[in-house]
């Protein structure tokens, strides 16, 4: 499993796994949409977009959901 500095490093692209929960900016084409940010859950995979081909994803704040989260029950 990566680090989050590695997390924070790192582009994903559609298809990829979530290593890490958090919220992400998006980039997509940019005749399409601005960047925009959006929170991801470990283990789901990255989706494509709608309506361009080749959005990025980029860690801004990783966070661990809270179902992982040690101090709270399930």
């Amino acid at each position: 499993m990566a680090t989050q500095a590695e997390v924070y490093d790192k582009t994903y692209k559609p298809g990829d796994t979530v290593e890490k929960s958090g919220i992400y900016r998006v980039t997509h084409d940019p005749a399409h949409a601005q960047e925009h940010e959006v929170t991801v859950i470990h283990g789901k995979r990255f989706p494509p977009c709608r309506d361009c081909l080749h959005p990025r994803f980029k860690a801004v704040q990783l966070a661990k959901h809270i179902e992982l989260h040690e101090h709270f029950k399930t």
